[in-house]
C-alpha cells in the first residue's frame, strides 16, 4: 500500500493544531489556483450530494472561483433512494456556495438505464450494481457541464475512502482531487474551522453536513460506517493508520482493512502495461 502514500509516516500523522488546519485550507485553494490557471480553465463543476465531502469541496473552491472570476458550477442529482433531508442539505449547500447551481432529478434516467441493463442478464440488479449505475449517471451529467463550461469536475473523494475503494470506478472520481490525501476526521476538522469565515446561511448549511449521518445516498447501506464495519469514522482511520504505517497484522480481520486489501486494482485504475514489458 506504501506505494500510494508516497512521504514519510510523518505526514500521514493527524492535523488537529488550527495553526496546521489554516496551512491546510490555504494550501489547498494555492494549488487549485495554480492548477486552474495553469491549464486556463473557466470553471469549476462540483457534484453535491448533501454530505460533508462535496460541502467541505464547495467551501473550499468558492473564493478560488471568487478571485479567479470563474464560476463554480454545482448540481444536486437525486435518484430514488435520497432522502429529503439529503435534497434539503444539497440545495442549502448549492444555494450558498455555488454561483450556477440546479437541483436534478435523475430518477427516470436511472430506471430507463436499470431495465436496460436488467435485461443483459436476466436478473433483478444487484444494490451494488444499482448504486454504480447511479454514480455514473450522475458523472455524465457532471463531465458533460465541463465540457460545456470549459471547465473540470472536482473529486470530492477523501483518504479514507480512497484506501477503502469507497468510490465508484468511472463514477463519483474527478479530473482534480483536492481532499484526497486527507483523512475523514480531517476532513470534519477541517469543515469546522471553515465556519468561522463562512455566512450565515452558508455556516447554516455546512453545518447540517457535518452534522448528518455519512451516507453515499446510493442505497446500499443506512450509513458509510456500516459498509466499512466500523462505528464511526475515527476508528476506521484509526485502523488503516495502524495497519498501513505500523504493520499491524491483526487488523486484517476488520472490514474495513478487508475493503483496503479487496481494492487494490481500483487505486491502479488503469492498469498499464510498460513499454519494457511489452519488449522485452
Amino acid at each position: 500500500m506504501k506505494e500510494y502514500l508516497t512521504r514519510e509516516k510523518k505526514y500521514y500523522d493527524f492535523i488537529t493544531s488550527p495553526d496546521a488546519l489554516e496551512k491546510v485550507v490555504k494550501n489547498v485553494r494555492l494549488a487549485t489556483s495554480q492548477y486552474v490557471e495553469k491549464y486556463h480553465l473557466k470553471s469549476l463543476v462540483l457534484g453535491i450530494s448533501g454530505g460533508i465531502d462535496s460541502a467541505f469541496c464547495a467551501a473550499l473552491c468558492k473564493p478560488v472561483c471568487d478571485c479567479l472570476s470563474i464560476p463554480l458550477v454545482g448540481r444536486s442529482m437525486t435518484i430514488e433512494t435520497n432522502t429529503t433531508e439529503e435534497i434539503e442539505r444539497s440545495i442549502m449547500v448549492g444555494e450558498t456556495f455555488c454561483h450556477d447551481f440546479e437541483y436534478m432529478d435523475l430518477t427516470d434516467i436511472f430506471l430507463y438505464n436499470k431495465k436496460i441493463l436488467g435485461k443483459l442478464d436476466g436478473s433483478d440488479l444487484s444494490k451494488r450494481r444499482q448504486g454504480n449505475m447511479k454514480a455514473r449517471t450522475r458523472m455524465m451529467v457532471l463531465y458533460d457541464l465541463a465540457q460545456l463550461h470549459g471547465g473540470l469536475v472536482v473529486s470530492t473523494d477523501n483518504l479514507t475512502e480512497f484506501l477503502t475503494g469507497f468510490w465508484t470506478l468511472h463514477g463519483d472520481v474527478g479530473d482534480f482531487a483536492p481532499i484526497i490525501n486527507l483523512w475523514k476526521t480531517e476532513v470534519y476538522d477541517i469543515a469546522k474551522y471553515l465556519l468561522s469565515e463562512c455566512s450565515a446561511k452558508q455556516r447554516q448549511a455546512l453545518e447540517a453536513c457535518i452534522a448528518a449521518t455519512p451516507v453515499d445516498g446510493l442505497g446500499i447501506s443506512k450509513s458509510d460506517c456500516e459498509q466499512l464495519g466500523v462505528s464511526n469514522y475515527g476508528m476506521a482511520d484509526q485502523y488503516l493508520w495502524k495497519y498501513i504505517f505500523n504493520d499491524e497484522k491483526d487488523l486484517e480481520k476488520e472490514t474495513v482493512i478487508q475493503k483496503h486489501l479487496n481494492s487494490m486494482y481500483k487505486r491502479e485504475n488503469p492498469f498499464v502495461i510498460s513499454r519494457e514489458t511489452l519488449l522485452f
